[in-house]
């Protein structure tokens, strides 16, 4: 299956890079190139996307704004059927990016990504995975806890209303930083049944993927920044 890919950057020698490096492989075609956040929505339109590689910095309309209005609906909810996005950022840690996650992006990448790296995790969030590791997203969201909501003013474990029993102690390890076979040896299951308790867990709240369900804990007071194990 052939992966749609769209480039946005306002940097059109960055662009050119990255094209080079994909059109190389057999899977992955470059059906659109913007050089905004305004002008990828415009092209969205009329331009069927698989995966979007999107810069934050940009003018007219930027990476943000931009992952927000094409992976959110108006009450926050997530569009069924949005191209993946991953966010471009020159630093690690950019505050940009975090808020891209918060929009519904499904990872983020440095612009210096190596090649492998870049096609690899084109690769990933075609397959519905997040290119960012729990723990790295957790340490980025602990550094700007300070723009999230207060355990007494969140809603806490009622945002977890849909789930078991089972599914809460999963969803809270996941929120951690746990991989699948960590979260198996810590509650003694499969690896097999962890993997179906998160693909059911992050269908009942409504969640993206894993990065989405990092997010969701801390702005629900589930979490603390900072906490250990």
């Amino acid at each position: 299956m052939t992966i749609r890919v769209m480039l946005v950057d306002d940097q059109e020698l960055l662009r050119t890079g990255f094209r080079m490096i994909l059109q190389s492989q057999g899977d992955i075609e470059i059906v659109a190139e913007a050089g905004d956040g305004a002008q990828a929505l415009e092209l969205l339109r009329r331009t069927e996307v698989d995966v979007i590689l999107m810069d934050v910095r940009m003018p007219r309309l930027d990476g943000v704004q931009a992952t927000r209005r094409i992976c959110l609906a108006e009450d926050g909810s997530p569009l069924p059927n949005a191209p993946h996005v991953l966010i471009l950022t020159t630093f690690d840690l950019d505050e940009y990016a975090f808020a891209a996650l918060k929009a519904g992006a499904s990872g983020f990448l440095l612009k210096d990504v190596p090649p492998t790296e870049l096609v690899a995790a084109i690769r990933a969030v075609h397959g519905g995975d997040a290119v960012v590791a729990p723990t790295t997203t957790r340490r980025m969201i602990d550094r700007f806890a300070e723009v999230l909501p207060t355990p007494q003013s969140s809603p806490g474990s009622d945002a977890l209303g849909p789930l078991t029993e089972r599914e809460r102690e999963v969803f809270l390890l996941v929120a951690q930083g746990l991989s699948n076979g960590e979260i198996a040896a810590r509650l003694v299951l499969s690896e097999a049944t962890v993997k179906t308790h998160v693909g059911r867990i992050l269908a009942k709240l409504g969640l993206r993927d894993r990065v989405q369900a990092v997010v969701l804990a801390y702005e629900a007071g589930l979490i603390r920044a900072g906490a250990t194990d």
